[in-house]
């Protein structure tokens, strides 16, 4: 897969399928562009897709320093310029990549057709960011093997995980991942506050759920939709990581949402 420079930031990316419009996706935290692996056969007959290693994941670059919701939103945009696809896009994302999808549809709304979210990681209860900040501290102190099992008995209870080998191969990824590169996202979660992005989003949107998803569990999603005129909220019988868990699910949720807009 191709590297390329913008003017702020080094991305690896993929732009693949030859369907009529085009598709951004987003990871989550912790994740690459390989998240969408399992999804992506179901998209390509109706999306020409592009998904990247977003800043600080993957092999893409990671600068030293904090990050902002709105540099991953830039680095999304000039990537979109770089490759000459200005017409405005659907954006899809998945926990922090949700909140860059819904930061994007706010703050370039020329250039969002419509956006689905899964599970979107918009913020923190106060309450809950101490343990959050303290959880990336341990993973610049102890690396990845620190939190990856706990992260995924929340995100992936053993309910979802039918099929060993892609539960494995994740795993294996999270623990192969950037640990400085995660805290720094995982510090930037721990710092959000989407209330005025979340209020300004015009175009269509759909905001998934995942009814095994202990992260971010629906009472705890609902609210984002209810936060955006005109959002539809669905549950869906997944959880964090809807792509990798139940990708036949996630495709037809997309496929339906769009074929009413």
């Amino acid at each position: 897969m191709p590297w390329i420079a913008t003017p702020d930031i080094a991305l690896r990316y993929e732009l693949s399928g030859q369907g009529p419009q085009t598709l951004l996706l987003l990871h989550e935290m912790g994740g690459c562009l390989e998240s969408w692996d399992p999804v992506l056969p179901l998209l390509h007959p109706n999306f020409r897709v592009l998904r990247h290693d977003q800043r600080n994941a993957g092999m893409s670059e990671k600068p030293p320093g904090p990050m902002t919701l709105a540099q991953s939103g830039n680095d999304a945009v000039a990537l979109l310029d770089a490759l000459g696809l200005t017409e405005p896009v659907v954006v899809m994302g998945t926990a922090v990549g949700g909140a860059v999808a819904l930061h994007l549809a706010a703050a370039h709304p020329g250039r969002v057709r419509a956006a689905i979210v899964t599970s979107p990681a918009t913020g923190l209860p106060e309450a809950a960011r101490p343990a959050t900040l303290e959880r990336a501290a341990l993973l610049e102190r102890e690396g990845t093997r620190a939190v990856v099992d706990a992260g995924l008995a929340q995100a992936w209870p053993e309910v979802l995980r039918g099929d060993a080998a892609r539960f494995a191969a994740t795993r294996a990824q999270r623990l192969a991942a950037d640990a400085g590169g995660w805290a720094a996202t995982m510090r930037m979660l721990a710092g959000l506050d989407m209330a005025a992005d979340l209020a300004s989003i015009a175009c269509p949107v759909l905001v998934l759920a995942g009814v095994h998803d202990h992260t971010r569990p629906p009472d705890r999603v609902a609210p984002v939709a209810a936060a955006i005129q005109g959002a539809v909220f669905r549950t869906v019988e997944s959880g964090h990581f809807m792509a990798l868990q139940t990708p036949e699910l996630l495709a037809a949720e997309v496929l339906g949402f769009l074929a009413d807009q």
